[in-house]
């Protein structure tokens, strides 16, 4: 199987030496990415994967678009405030790329439905601003065996951590416990933006066998002091959640 006349030509810029081998652009277009959250990081993750040529990505997000999303949430314009977002969101992510299934969740998954999702995916991106939804996503990638990408952010400072639960530190070993939440903490647009194209960044290169992908590993962007941190992340035998794998 080879790519169509079209895909050469849509994805042109990004097959060759440097980039995606054209197997690997075949591999993408046959993977499915859960992105959950699609605001400020999930959004720009969702709309890097759509452009980039992924099969399948699938969205969730509850609520309405509210004017405060458009400091950051690039999905969304003001034309869709007061709209459900996740349809809102989905209808703008069909109009970048027709080689692209895109479906919506709108709602929040809770936990049987997350890890069904999980396994109807190759990978999910956990993008909410919750430590019980990210918690919900890195248990829920664990059991169906896939791939997290978990990616977080505060002010001008953002985290990326590259998971693959029974080999790497999985999100619960990092993080114990949750630690408190702040609901309406600042944030600057470039930042979530910046966040969630690495996000998918690591997406498309686990999904394509491109490159070197950030195993094990947290990265860190101090936006404010412009300054970049790359931790390596270390299992924890008593984990509840990947012990036993």
């Amino acid at each position: 199987m080879s790519l169509s006349s079209d895909e050469q030509k849509r994805y042109a810029r990004q097959l060759g030496p440097g980039v995606l081998s054209e197997q690997g652009q075949l591999d993408l277009g046959r993977s499915t990415a859960l992105v959950t959250r699609v605001g400020g990081m999930g959004g720009p993750a969702a709309l890097m994967l759509t452009m980039a040529g992924i099969g399948r990505v699938i969205i969730a997000h509850g609520g309405e678009l509210i004017s405060p999303d458009l400091n950051r949430q690039v999905l969304g314009c003001e034309a869709g405030i007061g709209q459900p977002r996740a349809p809102h969101f989905a209808q703008y992510l069909r109009s970048v790329n027709g080689f692209v299934e895109v479906e919506h969740v709108d709602h929040e998954p809770a936990d049987s439905e997350a890890l069904d999702l999980a396994r109807r995916s190759s990978i999910v991106l956990s993008c909410p601003p919750t430590f019980e939804e990210r918690l919900r996503l890195n248990r829920a990638a664990a059991i169906a065996g896939v791939p997290l990408i978990d990616a977080a952010q505060w002010g001008m400072t953002g985290t990326l951590m590259v998971i693959r639960a029974g080999e790497t530190a999985c999100l619960q070993c990092v993080y114990p416990q949750a630690p408190p939440f702040e609901e309406f903490f600042p944030v600057v647009g470039a930042i979530s933006s910046a966040i969630g194209s690495l996000a998918a960044l690591e997406a498309i290169k686990i999904l394509s066998g491109t490159g070197r992908p950030l195993l094990g590993k947290m990265l860190t962007y101090d936006g404010h002091q412009g300054r970049v941190t790359t931790l390596s992340l270390t299992r924890r035998d008593d984990c509840p959640c990947c012990a036993e794998m």
